[in-house]
């Protein structure tokens, strides 16, 4: 779909939990200590991120995929960070259910991992 875009995001267990009670349909609130939500648009920086942060702190985690309507995204702002090789998109904890209600179809977990 032309009007969407795909985003990818690492996933902490607790997080994923929480996706699931909503039926993979939305992302919780942040908590006050994330004041950014932030999704990335390549599948192989998600999942480094994940091998790197998530598991190595919480001994496993997972890679979703989400489709979420071109509009809402172009507002975001972007990090194409040169150190990171990363296309983050940051969207401010405020503006979480917003983002909630531009997803097209449900949030997807499409790998997982685990430490050694």
């Amino acid at each position: 779909m032309k009007d969407t875009v795909t985003l990818f995001r690492p996933t902490v267990p607790r997080e994923l939990a929480l996706l699931q009670d909503s039926g993979f349909l939305k992302w919780p609130p942040r908590l006050p200590e994330q004041p950014l939500f932030y999704p990335v648009t390549n599948e192989q920086d998600a999942i480094a991120i994940t091998r790197a942060w998530i598991v190595q702190h919480s001994g496993l985690g997972y890679v979703t995929r989400f489709r979420v309507r071109k509009e809402f995204l172009d507002q975001c702002k972007r990090d194409d960070s040169e150190t990171c090789d990363q296309n983050t998109r940051f969207v401010p904890a405020e503006d979480v259910e917003a983002l909630n209600q531009s997803i097209v179809g449900r949030i997807e977990v499409i790998r997982e991992f685990r430490a050694p």
